[in-house]
């Protein structure tokens, strides 16, 4: 109940404040997200070994998220690294300051955090608030999915040496959701496709999160903790709210720059 309950509050504040409030509110709300990701995010680097100067890098951090609220053009590439380098993290061995933490250290987090975040303010300036709510649909949709599907349905490990309660079964299920609720909203927030293109980008979207949950995960598990931190009743800190929409967002982004191009 208290995992639901603290949902439904952060559903409300996000969900009130892109839809009724102008960008400079939601760009507020991303920089108040970024700090506190930020600082959970070098107290998570301090106990992998691999310690960053925290003022330095809340401050880049909210530098950056401004700047890409702006939409400069550098950040669409920019991100995409981000993800790749992220990504490609995943699959390195596990040890201690190592794998996850050689990519995340220093700079990395503003860069991890800051542009996705700066970038879906300027989504919301440029086409509105349907479209930010369409990828929280497909996120909010995709996550609960892998969670109650997986504790119903999973039965064999997606990736146990990073997550050992992540499932096969649960990572379908939230491919599935994604999908479904992208092919029904095709229309939507600015998204004139065919279903069958929703249906995709939406599993796309859906998958793409998950590897960023792997990758915050695995920053987790060399750090030696369950949660970043407990912020969040029921739900851990602020990074584990966010590791999906850290990867989903780029794609996002880079899908609707090439359907508008």
């Amino acid at each position: 109940m208290t995992r639901v309950l603290s949902a439904v509050a952060m559903l409300a504040i996000v969900v009130g404040t892109v839809w009724w409030l102008p960008s400079w509110a939601t760009l507020g709300l991303a920089e108040l997200v970024v700090l506190l990701a930020l600082v959970e995010y070098v107290d998570l680097a301090e106990r992998a070994g691999a310690p960053a100067p925290k003022g330095l890098v809340v401050v880049a951090g909210l530098a950056i998220c401004a700047a890409a609220a702006r939409d400069a053009a550098v950040v669409t590439v920019l991100m995409a690294a981000t993800v790749a380098v992220g990504a490609a993290a995943v699959g390195k061995p596990r040890g201690r300051a190592s794998g996850g933490w050689t990519y995340a250290a220093g700079v990395f987090g503003p860069l991890y955090v800051g542009l996705p975040l700066g970038t879906l303010v300027a989504i919301h300036a440029e086409r509105g608030a349907e479209t930010v709510l369409l990828l929280l649909a497909v996120i909010v949709a995709s996550d609960a999915a892998q969670f109650y599907g997986g504790r119903a349905l999973g039965r064999r490990p997606l990736a146990p040496a990073t997550s050992p309660k992540k499932t096969i079964e649960g990572a379908f299920c939230g491919v599935l959701a994604g999908s479904a609720v992208m092919a029904v909203a095709s229309g939507w927030g600015g998204l004139a496709v065919h279903p069958a293109f929703g249906a995709a980008f939406g599993a796309a979207l859906a998958g793409i999160g998950i590897v960023g949950d792997l990758f915050e995960s695995k920053l987790k598990r060399e750090a030696g903790v369950k949660d970043v931190s407990g912020l969040i009743p029921g739900h851990g800190g602020v990074m584990d709210r966010l590791d999906s929409w850290l990867f989903a967002i780029p794609l996002f982004d880079a899908v609707f720059r090439g359907l508008s191009a």
